[in-house]
């Protein structure tokens, strides 16, 4: 399996998944705060920075990809998964997968679902969803660079988190178009709400207000469902918290991740 995952600091092991179109360097000051604490493994999923790409492409196949790497490299303890966006879902399924090697998860602006469908009104509309679809097919680059700019509108640090987004995004290369072709309907396709309740590991969930891709219900109804799981909300934060609120959500992590839940 040849995923690309850089690893940061010392102690007890956090691994940090990534959300689509973009890599594990895409962290910024929140990975340099953690791994003054833990051994940070930064994963690159396949596609995406440094990782191959693989086939079949689901979600399934991108948690067996992390699985892997950790049976192969031999964790001596179980480790806390931090996913954020399609990141989420990727530790939510590995949880379930493989519940030996996860002791913790941390959502950051996740949700079980983020395409609209009956009954499920807390996510993105399907016609704007196959729009972003469609600008796929038209070019890669302006895609991307779109949806930056979607992930930080509304923030506090909008321009901020705007310009490292810009500076950071092809840092590993651009992503391989068919990961981001088959990450779209992962994305589409996904729904994991009738997986929550068998989630038993501590969860922590983290929303930003501002959000505009995924709604702060969206996070709440994940809060609600699985039996050990909280919720904290970042004021002023859009989509990427981590940038725009670094030392907050490092605080927060260290309480989740230090403390017995």
């Amino acid at each position: 399996m040849n995923l690309n995952v850089e690893i940061y600091g010392a102690g007890a092991p956090l691994i940090l998944i990534h959300g689509w179109g973009m890599h594990g360097g895409m962290w910024g000051e929140m990975l340099e705060k953690l791994a003054q604490h833990y051994t940070v493994h930064s994963v690159d999923l396949p596609g995406h920075g440094k990782s191959a790409h693989i086939a079949p492409y689901d979600l399934d196949a991108l948690v067996a990809s992390v699985s892997a790497y950790v049976r192969q490299n031999n964790f001596a303890q179980p480790l806390t998964v931090c996913g954020w966006s399609l990141g989420g879902q990727v530790a939510l399924r590995w949880a379930q997968h493989a519940p030996e090697q996860v002791c913790k998860i941390i959502l950051l602006a996740s949700t079980p679902c983020f395409v609209q469908r009956d009954g499920w009104e807390y996510a993105m509309p399907s016609a704007t969803f196959h729009a972003f679809e469609q600008d796929l097919q038209q070019g890669t680059e302006r895609t991307l660079k779109r949806f930056i700019a979607l992930q930080v509108r509304g923030s506090e640090r909008e321009r901020e988190c705007l310009a490292h987004l810009r500076g950071s995004l092809f840092g590993r290369g651009v992503p391989q178009q068919a990961a981001l072709r088959d990450g779209l309907v992962i994305l589409r396709e996904t729904d994991l709400r009738a997986l929550l309740p068998y989630i038993t590991q501590p969860v922590l969930v983290i929303a930003g207000d501002r959000d505009e891709l995924v709604p702060i219900a969206a996070a709440e109804y994940l809060t609600q469902h699985m039996p050990n799981a909280r919720m904290l909300q970042i004021k002023g934060a859009a989509h990427v918290p981590f940038l725009s609120h670094p030392d907050e959500l490092v605080m927060q992590l260290k309480k989740f991740m230090d403390y017995p839940q």
